[in-house]
C-alpha cells in the first residue's frame, strides 16, 4: 500500500478539508484535532485508492493482450545466414 502517493494525499485532503478549514482559517478547531482527521482520511483513501487500482488492472491487462498490432509490426525480418 502506498501511502505517500499524491493521489492519496489528494483524496485524503478533499476529505479532511473542512476540519482543515476550521483549524486555519475559522479557528473553532484544534491543529491536533485537524491532523487526527487528515491522517485517519489518508487511511480511508489509502483503502478506497487500493480497490479502485484493483478494478481498474483487469482492464489495461486486458487491452494490452488484445492490442491491434500494424501490419509492418507482424513481418518479422529473418537474419541473413552468413556460411
Amino acid at each position: 500500500m502506498a501511502l505517500i502517493r499524491p493521489s492519496t494525499l489528494l483524496l485524503a485532503t478533499a476529505m479532511s478539508a473542512p476540519a482543515l478549514y476550521r483549524a486555519t482559517v475559522a479557528g473553532d478547531l484544534t491543529a491536533t484535532v485537524a491532523m487526527e482527521r487528515f491522517l485517519l482520511a489518508v487511511g480511508v483513501s489509502v483503502v478506497l485508492l487500493a480497490g479502485l487500482r484493483a478494478l481498474t488492472a483487469s482492464y489495461a491487462r486486458h487491452r494490452i493482450a488484445t492490442a491491434p498490432v500494424r501490419a509492418e509490426d507482424r513481418i518479422v525480418d529473418e537474419p541473413p545466414v552468413e556460411e
